[in-house]
């Protein structure tokens, strides 16, 4: 079957911290859909890393960067009013009529109607017949305005859980009412979808996993576990690095060989390099900065456990990728983390900021080489029956061509 041609949109794409748009990407492709990635603005070189990225940043269309030429933008929306005047003239409305308040806000939903219109003439170009958007806000209000604006259905990936705190701001009920359907991270992430919509569209929030590939991991036989810690993500404040420093500081004289590599760059990485250096913590806490996608599965390989002890969260992506290296995770319980950890099966999960809690989870782990063994295989065994990239993808690809013929799949999973 030859797939018609679709588009995925965010706010930056590709970079780092959003491999997972990436791969959904290029598992779609791999499976025969014709893929456009757009996005709003580039990504800052430095969150670009590694070749496949690279190459993808040059088949990227951006849309600011061809909103920037003003024959581009004005030439857009004049087609766009002839093409349709009515379609035009109600876009205009629903921006108005979805704007955050404040005049800052309002002025950026001018912005987000200019875009959309630069958007639309793109898609339309590209003969692109459904626009699908990662994440519920600026850039889904884009694509939500450049739908109503050109005909083309949209759908989006909610992940949370920033746009669950300010819901109303970024009008995700209108978004929701207008989408052909919302692909939900988690069961938690629907529920709170579901929180702030219309019961009358609740038949469209699916879940659709965020996912990996399980045999790209784990390939490298484990002869021993030792006492390596790893964290991988942003360096912001929502990650709670601090406190996985004080439990490092907090377990040393019991364990003085446990060592630390913290992989990720952010605004907090100079106070927590410092914090580090005040707590004595310096040759046992290693900061190496973004790393490309290989190098983060190689040091998922030498690593003996992952810690992420972050203060709200979706489902990390990096957890099953730890997971599926076969090691066991230690992570708050927040969002829909306890949908992908069995705490004390698969790893543990414990209370956001539990400090001492954090201290006695790792000391268990650190001290029981064959526990670690066991919950990296459970862990394992989790990924491979339900955050497999593969069978989520073919999952979403059933959503997009029930979408595309108007009778979206009645079941919430595949």
């Amino acid at each position: 079957m030859t797939q018609q041609p679709i588009a995925y949109l965010t706010g930056e794409y590709p970079k780092v911290s959003h491999t997972f748009i990436q791969r959904e990407i290029e598992t779609l492709r791999a499976k025969g859909w014709t893929v456009e990635a757009c996005t709003i603005r580039r990504a800052d070189p430095k969150d670009v890393v590694g070749a496949a990225q690279v190459n993808e940043a040059r088949g990227t269309f951006c849309v600011l960067e061809a909103a920037k030429n003003p024959v581009t933008l004005i030439g857009a929306h004049i087609r766009a009013l002839k093409r349709d005047p009515r379609a035009w003239g109600r876009t205009v409305r629903l921006a108005w009529q979805t704007r955050p308040a404040g005049a800052k806000a309002a002025l950026w939903q001018v912005f987000y109607f200019l875009e959309a219109g630069v958007l639309a003439r793109h898609l339309e170009a590209r003969g692109v017949r459904h626009i699908h958007n990662h994440f519920a806000n600026s850039s889904a209000s884009v694509a939500m305005l450049t739908s109503e604006m050109s005909g083309i259905p949209f759908s989006m990936t909610m992940h949370g859980p920033a746009i669950f705190f300010e819901p109303m701001h970024w009008r995700i009920d209108a978004k929701i009412a207008r989408a052909a359907f919302v692909a939900c991270i988690s069961h938690f992430c629907r529920s709170q979808a579901m929180y702030f919509s219309d019961p009358a569209h609740w038949n469209r929030l699916k879940i659709v996993h965020c996912g990996v590939t399980p045999e790209a991991y784990g390939t490298v036989a484990r002869t021993q576990r030792g006492k390596r810690i790893i964290f991988v993500g942003r360096l912001d404040p929502v990650k709670g690095v601090p406190l996985l420093l004080d439990a490092m500081a907090r377990i040393a004289q019991d364990h003085p060989d446990a060592t630390l590599s913290v992989v990720g760059d952010g605004p907090s990485r100079a106070a927590v390099e410092a914090q580090a250096r005040d707590l004595g913590l310096g040759d046992r806490v290693s900061f190496l900065g973004y790393r490309a996608a290989d190098e983060v599965t190689a040091l998922l390989n030498e690593a003996d456990m992952l810690v992420l002890p972050s203060f709200a969260e979706g489902v990390p992506v990096v957890l099953m990728e730890a997971m599926a290296s076969r090691i066991p995770v230690i992570a708050s319980r927040v969002a829909g983390v306890s949908e992908l950890i069995e705490d004390g099966v698969s790893g543990f999960t414990l209370p956001a900021g539990d400090l001492d809690t954090l201290c006695a989870r790792l000391d268990t782990l650190l001290s029981d080489p064959a526990l670690c063994e066991r919950m990296g295989n459970e862990g394992r065994k989790m990924v491979e029956a339900a955050f497999d990239l593969s069978r989520e993808a073919a999952w979403i690809g059933k959503i997009f061509e029930g979408a595309l013929k108007g009778q979206l799949p009645l079941s919430l999973r595949p």
